[in-house]
């Protein structure tokens, strides 16, 4: 069975800088800690939806048309990847504007301006050199990848959407429930929102993704819906408690 635009699948993936070497991603625990990566993640496979815009377009075509189980050794080059580079996106800002809000530049710092996140390459004479390319754009891309499960079952269908865009230490995902009727897909989120402290928004913008997912490349379905339940436990949990 190969993989078409628009399966759900698991995938497995270690991402180096072709002209380096460098590991800057993977799904391995192992490489992470062999590669001195400090990334904070849950390591494993990874679901996405092939098309979806959940890869960089070279990894999205690449997988295309493997199979479950499958390996293969890739390169991508940077119109495929992250980009080429724009000289126009490295700008000098002046310190002031940092003082402003109360910013202490340094060479390397990760800062957000109006939206846009760029790295700080250097400080001098009262203005700062921001980067705002990604900082692979550029560069071409070496993968190694593996499909390893190709997801036919609904609700587990379901279930890979709201891992890749809900991953939570407090979720269980064999205990979150997923009910499909009549083109509404249900999801009772008591086990994934229980004391999790995001943002409002967030969670909302996490739901959404879900939600267009699951609409766009489940045949039949039409609405998501998402049910927050509490139930009463032998311990009772205070308001205090909940709000820390």
């Amino acid at each position: 069975m190969a993989v078409n635009k628009g399966d759900f699948i698991k995938l497995e993936f270690t991402g180096k800088i072709k002209e380096t070497g460098e590991v800057f991603d993977t799904t391995s625990e192992e490489v992470a800690k062999d590669a001195g990566l400090q990334i904070k993640k849950t390591f494993g496979p990874i679901p996405i939806v092939v098309g979806g815009g959940h890869l960089i377009k070279g990894l999205d075509e690449a997988v295309t048309g493997m199979e479950e189980g499958e390996e293969k050794h890739i390169e991508i080059e940077p119109e495929n990847a992250f980009g080429k580079r724009d000289p126009k996106l490295v700008q000098l800002i002046p310190m002031r504007e940092f003082k402003k809000q109360g910013i202490k530049p340094y060479p390397g710092m990760v800062l957000t301006i109006e939206g846009h996140e760029g790295r700080v390459l250097n400080v001098s004479g009262g203005r700062v050199r921001v980067d705002f390319n990604h900082e692979l754009a550029g560069k071409t891309l070496e993968y190694d990848v593996r499909v390893a499960e190709i997801i036919t079952d609904d609700t587990e269908k379901v279930k890979s959407m709201i891992q890749l865009h809900y991953p939570s230490q407090n979720m269980d995902i064999d205990k979150t429930e997923v009910r499909i009727e009549d083109g509404t897909v249900t999801i009772y989120m008591d086990e994934m929102t229980k004391f999790d402290n995001r943002p409002y928004m967030d969670v909302t913008l996490a739901r959404f993704r879900i939600s267009r997912d699951i609409w766009q490349n489940m045949e039949g379905i039409k609405r998501v819906e998402f049910a927050d339940v509490f139930e009463k436990k032998d311990e009772e949990v205070t308001e205090e408690e909940a709000e820390e």
